[in-house]
């Protein structure tokens, strides 16, 4: 009797060894069979709503919506990580790249669960417009519907129709934000500006030092700062292109470094009293400190794609 059942429980731990050799087998072949997936496709879509949770959570929705606004801060950090390891030539202005397709269900379901979580609005004003500017819109406007006396979302929404070039629904957007109680005069001045001289520089400039002087945010202040460098330099490379043409009238020839046209630079004024810069290599540098690429064939200059730190369009 136990030498039969000791055949059947050998037996049986035959079938169960036999069986986990067969599935990792099969899991092999399925891996290596699987056809490749477009990026982020590995993203796990939410299992939960925000809005079925609300309601549902017995009084814990502000500590849910915390969960997926901690959620939300470490799956886009993470794909920034991952993508700069790769990438030397981050952008800040255009991150569709990384595919974050999970992103904005995140800050929603965190602003549904927590309608006054005015963070959540502010940080999808910072980062959805690199991604989708259509969601941010839409976030943005939300924020809004719940939490109408927060002037700095309508400047949040302001500036987005501003870079989205609809100068009339930006100076719609900054003329309502001004009538808060407590609102900056710089919310007037940018719903007149906006009527008048929506696309100029000035009117930018004024966008940027706002963000930069006001804003509590760190990555605002620090892409406000990149946007003023940015600024900069095209009111350096319109008197830099300048320079080049007077010497190309003059000498019937493209300049063939920078120093045959730092003479001509030095009569030009540049706008709030700025100067010129020149590194130790007698190169002109841009306002992040990277040399300009001057093109000895076509007489023009331009910034280095692959270094500079200054936005590019």
């Amino acid at each position: 009797m136990k030498f039969v059942q000791s055949k059947q429980t050998l037996a049986a731990l035959a079938v169960i060894v036999f069986g986990f050799a067969g599935v990792f087998a099969l899991s092999g072949f399925v891996e290596k069979a699987r056809p490749p997936l477009p990026a982020g496709f590995e993203d796990e879509d939410l299992a939960l709503q925000g809005a079925r949770l609300k309601g549902f959570s017995l009084g814990f929705e502000g500590l849910l919506a915390d969960w997926y606004w901690m959620r939300a801060l470490q799956y886009i950090g993470a794909k920034v990580i991952r993508d700069r390891e790769t990438n030397d030539n981050f952008n800040l202005e255009n991150m569709s790249g990384l595919n974050p397709r999970l992103l904005y269900p995140l800050l929603d379901n965190a602003s549904t669960l927590d309608p006054r979580f005015v963070a959540v609005y502010s940080y999808g004003a910072v980062i959805l417009p690199a991604i989708d500017r259509r969601q941010a819109v839409k976030l943005l406007e939300k924020g809004i519907a719940n939490n109408s006396n927060e002037w700095r979302l309508y400047e949040q929404l302001g500036y987005i129709y501003w870079r989205l070039d609809d100068y009339e629904r930006a100076a719609e957007t900054y003329g309502k934000g001004a009538k808060i109680s407590g609102a900056p005069p710089f919310m007037l001045m940018m719903a007149s500006k906006m009527k008048s001289a929506g696309g100029d520089r000035e009117t930018a400039r004024a966008i940027y030092e706002q963000m930069f002087n006001e804003s509590p945010d760190r990555q605002v202040k620090e892409n406000a700062a990149l946007h003023l460098l940015e600024l900069d330099s095209s009111e350096e490379l319109d008197a830099i292109r300048s320079a080049l043409q007077s010497f190309r009238e003059k000498t019937n020839r493209c300049a063939s470094g920078w120093r045959e046209v730092l003479p001509l630079l030095q009569t030009i004024k540049l706008p709030r009293n700025k100067s010129f810069r020149v590194d130790k290599a007698g190169n002109l540098i841009d306002p992040s400190g990277t040399p300009y690429i001057l093109d000895k064939e076509k007489c023009d200059a331009r910034l280095d794609e692959k270094t500079t730190k200054i936005p590019l369009k």
